[in-house]
């Protein structure tokens, strides 16, 4: 028997006892019924399997409510109604297909000033009679702090279908911004009462005669219980591309790149605040100014590999990443017989004020990042990197198999006696390290073509089964994880690790925010569909965000010619768009001073400097607040190298915010390449100049179009196009 709010058990009496509609309609195998109670307006779906799903989408919070207009239209019903509270009004539309997604939007107009100290959940599960008490269910993943708004979950008794529930907090913000509350957490909630409920409003009211979104919410409907893991995430990314697919998806930017990167190269190099020397060698500081913390090579790396890309892509020579190679041999540790986290000529500065920084204390994840990195400059060639990571090899499968693939949070290097062994209590260990590993010794067997490591890859692979939405711990190391497993189903033809991958995958999706915070300090930068860099992280990172670009990438580039469900090319792509523009508001020179932090927890923020915050955080809480991270500096030069195409003998690049392959440009020749993504959606192509001429006349055409596409004049005289994903491209123009 499920245990019930007095809210709840009076609304499951009045639907038990409430035969009239004031709409009806059925949408595949679902029947859908508007029903007015004495101070609610609910929408009850009946699916085919049994049970009933209870929507509310009016609440007059005990207050008589008054029908005083119907409407219907083409999709549903228009209703406006009025109570002691003010006047609502609602919009319920169906979208009829194969997976029908139901959407209500409401708005109120208060008669006074209005406090909400309580406001109940909008979903009530019940039996077709009513009974909520008998019912039960699955809920596979929610709502976590200002992550999207959603629910995803099934109905097991009666066992009849799952629905994935998302409230468009976007549309709330005003509310938000009326009484200084937060969307963190308003999805959710216990069996058989979930949903959304209103920020509790105990500061400030809501202005009377203001008219405010107070809900709008999408449900998309799967007449399907899943019964395996790989089921449930295959249901979760599906259902959440139906539901993106109606979503009112805020515009995008162009934000011009190749300036940024200079403005960024300039000062990682010149700044005083990202350097410190040791022994004679030059180290980035993990942030600005900070000096108290010995070098790490995870930050030497993790900067040297986004140099490496630009310096690729432009054909130039760059002096720091000498300085950089020099000082990594001071990090293996010859006793231990593997590279450390921490330079081992300065860990007497350790003073111990967190648990991990301590001397010869490793972070389960640290190991790992640092060989990855060094397996790739490895396979470009590079010798001393090729011997750091070979040699460390016996070291971390040795960690590996002594903890039997189950990473702990920290550990001593040399005893291996475990000093925190899970992230919350009952959660384990850094579930993702698995993943992590399994690409580390993928780099290994691709290096050496030794079978060891490929069978150590996939010891560590099979270890992540039904970790669910668990395995996410770190939002790179997932995403390298769901890399790793897409590459070992090529290798192997083994199913599992496909669905291993998507497993990663889901584990990312579930820790974006699939809305834009506009309220507070948020009206500063973009928010939309932003990741966060821990399960539990309460802001998002620039260095996580910069990594997972670049897997999702390497995703894509490994999944070509592959059969991959159609939702994950259409959610990477969609990441990499919104992404693209939102980077750039890391920086502090984008963002007003008063909402940074002034003391941040490490070092300090330089607001002149083009080197990235942390930390962007809640649109009511300043940014900044842990400080300028020097390792996030590979923002800009991960992100020019994969959405800027160079065109030989020309003063123009091709720009597509969506991921493209097959470029291959020859002086003097039309360009061809493709665009990634799904074809339903739209990306930006841009024609930049690189000099002072003006542009040629171009012809643009995109795969299956009768006509040529027509480019936009926009600022500096470039040119813009709207494509669409998934095509083929082709671009000539006047040649000299």
């Amino acid at each position: 028997m499920n245990g019930m709010s007095p809210w709840a058990a009076a609304a499951a009496s009045e639907l038990a006892g409430t035969e009239d509609a004031l709409f009806s309609a059925s949408l595949a195998s679902y029947n859908f019924k508007i029903i007015n109670t004495s101070d609610a307006i609910w929408i009850c779906a009946t699916p085919p399997g049994g049970g009933q799903m209870a929507f509310r989408c009016v609440f007059a919070a005990g207050s008589a409510l008054v029908v005083t207009r119907i409407k219907k239209h083409d999709k549903g019903l228009d209703l406006s109604l009025s109570s002691g509270a003010g006047i609502f009004e609602t919009r319920i539309t169906f979208e009829d297909a194969e997976v029908p997604v139901l959407r209500y939007t409401t708005s109120l107009k208060p008669e006074r000033d209005l406090y909400i100290p309580f406001w109940p959940r909008d979903i009530l599960l019940t039996t077709k009679k009513g009974n909520a008490e008998n019912t039960a269910g699955q809920i596979h993943a929610s709502q976590w702090g200002t992550r999207s708004g959603f629910i995803y979950m099934s109905m097991t008794r009666p066992k009849s279908s799952s629905i994935f529930y998302l409230q468009n907090l976007t549309a709330l913000n005003d509310y938000c911004q009326q009484t200084e509350t937060s969307l963190g957490d308003s999805v959710g909630g216990n069996w058989p009462e979930l949903g959304f409920a209103l920020p509790v409003a105990n500061k400030k009211p809501l202005r009377a005669g203001k008219k405010v979104v107070i809900s709008d919410a999408f449900v998309a409907f799967e007449n399907n219980v899943p019964e395996s893991e790989p089921e449930m995430i295959r249901g979760y990314l599906n259902l959440l591309e139906r539901v993106y697919m109606c979503l009112p998806l805020p515009a995008t930017n162009y934000q011009h790149w190749p300036e940024v990167l200079d403005k960024g190269l300039k000062d990682l190099i010149d700044s005083p605040g990202c350097w410190t020397q040791v022994a004679g060698h030059q180290y980035f500081n993990a942030y600005v100014s900070d000096y108290n913390t010995p070098p790490e090579i995870m930050v030497q790396l993790a900067v040297l590999l986004p140099l490496l890309d630009y310096v690729e892509w432009s054909k130039t020579d760059l002096e720091v990443m000498k300085t950089i190679k020099e000082g990594l041999p001071a990090f293996f540790d010859e006793k231990l017989g593997t590279i450390t986290r921490w330079l081992p000529a300065s860990e007497d500065k350790l003073e111990g004020e967190e648990e991990q920084k301590q001397a010869g204390v490793m972070d389960s994840w640290y190991l790992h990042h640092p060989l990855l990195n060094l397996s790739r400059l490895a396979l470009k060639g590079d010798k001393v990197c090729e011997k750091l990571f070979l040699d460390s090899l016996p070291y971390a499968m040795k960690v590996a198999r002594h903890f039997k693939y189950q990473w702990p949070v920290f550990y001593k290097m040399d005893t291996l006696e475990i000093l925190k062994a899970e992230t919350a209590e009952g959660m384990g260990g850094e579930k993702d390290v698995a993943g992590i590993y399994a690409h580390v010794m993928l780099q290994a067997w691709e290096l050496t073509n030794d079978k060891r490591y490929l069978n150590e890859a996939e010891k560590a692979a099979q270890s992540l089964q039904g970790m669910g939405f668990q395995i996410f711990y770190q939002a790179n190391s997932t995403a390298f994880s769901s890399g790793a497993l897409l590459r070992l189903y090529k290798i192997t033809k083994k199913e599992v690790y496909l669905d291993l991958s998507y497993m990663c995958l889901a584990g990312i999706f579930r820790n974006t925010q699939l809305w834009d915070c506009n309220y507070g300090y948020g009206k500063n930068f973009p928010t939309f569909f932003a990741l966060f860099p821990l399960n539990d992280a309460t802001y998002t990172a620039v260095y996580e965000e910069q990594e997972v670009f670049c897997a999702l990438h390497d995703y894509l580039r490994h999944a070509e010619g592959l059969n991959i469900l159609p939702s994950v090319r259409l959610l990477i792509a969609e990441y990499i768009r919104y992404l693209v523009d939102r980077a750039v508001y890391y920086y502090p020179t984008m963002l007003p001073k008063d909402m940074l932090e002034e003391k941040p927890k490490i070092g300090e923020v330089d607001t002149k400097l083009w080197i990235a915050l942390e930390d962007l955080q809640d649109g009511w809480l300043k940014s900044g607040t842990v400080g300028q991270e020097v390792y996030g500096a590979g923002n800009a030069f991960g992100i020019l190298p994969r959405h800027y195409l160079q065109v030989p003998g020309e003063e123009f690049l091709i720009y597509v915010d969506y991921p493209t392959a097959g470029f291959n440009a020859r002086k003097g020749q039309d360009i061809h390449f493709s665009i990634l993504g799904d074809q339903r959606m739209h990306c930006r192509m841009m024609i930049v100049r690189t000099g002072t001429a003006k542009l040629p006349e171009f012809e643009v055409i995109g795969s299956g179009l009768s006509q040529r596409l027509e480019g936009n004049e926009v600022n500096d005289g470039n040119l813009e196009y709207l494509v669409n994903g998934n095509q083929q491209i082709s671009i000539s123009w006047g040649k000299s």
